[in-house]
C-alpha cells in the first residue's frame, strides 16, 4: 500500500484515512485502489482476528474529508473514467459490507463522491462548519453512484430533491437533513469519535455482524448490479459533451482562480 492510504488498528479499532491532503483527498484512479485495498485487509483482520477490528473508522488527512472524484486526469479519456468509476462502485459496496460498524469522521469538505462514502458508513460525525453536498448536477454529471446509498440513508424523496437541486451545505444542515448521525461542536470531534467507537465496542460482534447483515439485505445494500449500472451510467454522461463543458469550464475557472492566488 502507498502513503495515500494509512491503515492503523488500535484498541480493536481499524482507522483507514485518506491521504492526499494536497488534492483535498480527492478520489484518482490510484487513491480509489488503495482505499479499496485497506477495505480488504481489514475485512481479512476480522476474519482471522475478529477481536483486533471490531468497528472502522474513515478519515481525511488534513482539512478536507474528501473533496470527491478526481477527474482531471481522465476527463478525456471514457475508457479508464468507467474503469474509476467502476472501481469506486465497487469500493463502495465492500465498505458496505464490512461485518463491523463504521465512522466517517467529517472534519471537513466532503463533497460528491466523498459525501457518497459519508452516506455508505453506518455513522459519521461531523461539526456546524463543514461542507456536504452533491454539486454533480451543477457540473453537468450525474450523480449515480452516491444515488442508492443516499436514497437508503435519508429516503427516496428527500435524496430526490438533494441531488436534483445540487450544490452544497454546512455541516449543521447535513446533520438535520440527515447527511450525518452526529454534528458536534469541532473542538469534540474526536472524542465524540473516540465515545462512539467505545460505546459500539461494547456490543455483542456476532450481534453486530448479523444485524448489519440483515439490514443489508433489507435495504438491497448487497445488490452489486445497482452499483454496477450506477457506475455505467456516470461514465456515460461524464463522456458526454455536456459534461465535457461543464467540467472544462470548472477546471479553467479552478486554474484561473490558483493564479490569481499565486500573484
Amino acid at each position: 500500500m502507498s502513503e495515500l492510504v494509512r491503515l492503523s488498528i488500535d484498541q480493536s479499532c481499524a482507522t483507514i484515512t485518506l491521504n492526499r491532503p494536497d488534492a483535498r483527498n480527492a478520489l484518482d484512479h490510484l487513491l480509489i485502489r488503495e482505499f479499496a485495498l485497506a477495505i480488504k485487509q481489514v475485512a481479512k483482520r476480522i476474519e482471522s482476528a475478529p477481536n483486533e477490528a471490531r468497528a472502522v473508522i474513515i478519515a481525511g488527512e488534513g482539512k478536507s474529508f474528501c473533496a470527491g472524484m478526481d477527474l482531471r486526469a481522465v476527463l478525456h479519456d471514457p475508457v479508464q473514467m468507467g474503469v474509476m468509476l467502476g472501481e469506486l462502485a465497487t469500493t463502495l459496496l465492500a465498505l458496505r459490507q464490512l461485518p463491523v460498524p463504521t465512522i466517517a469522521r467529517v472534519q471537513g469538505a466532503a463533497i460528491g463522491g466523498g459525501c457518497g462514502l459519508v452516506v455508505v458508513c453506518d455513522f459519521a460525525v461531523t461539526h456546524p462548519e463543514s461542507k456536504l453536498g452533491y454539486p454533480e448536477v451543477d457540473l453537468g454529471v450525474c450523480p449515480a453512484i452516491v444515488a442508492p446509498w443516499l436514497v437508503k440513508k435519508i429516503g427516496a424523496g428527500p435524496a430526490r430533491a438533494m441531488l436534483l437541486a445540487g450544490a452544497t451545505m454546512n455541516g449543521s444542515e447535513g446533520f438535520t437533513r440527515g447527511l450525518v448521525t452526529h454534528c458536534v461542536d469541532v473542538a469534540a470531534l474526536d472524542s465524540t469519535v473516540t465515545d462512539l467507537v467505545a460505546r459500539l465496542l461494547k456490543g455483542g460482534r456476532n450481534a453486530l455482524a448479523c444485524t448489519k447483515q440483515m439490514l443489508n439485505e433489507l435495504d438491497g445494500s448487497n445488490d452489486a448490479r445497482v452499483a454496477r449500472e450506477a457506475a455505467e451510467l456516470s461514465a456515460k454522461v461524464i463522456a458526454g459533451p455536456e459534461a465535457q463543458a461543464h467540467l472544462a469550464r470548472y477546471f479553467e475557472s479552478l486554474q484561473s482562480s490558483d493564479s490569481t492566488k499565486g500573484k
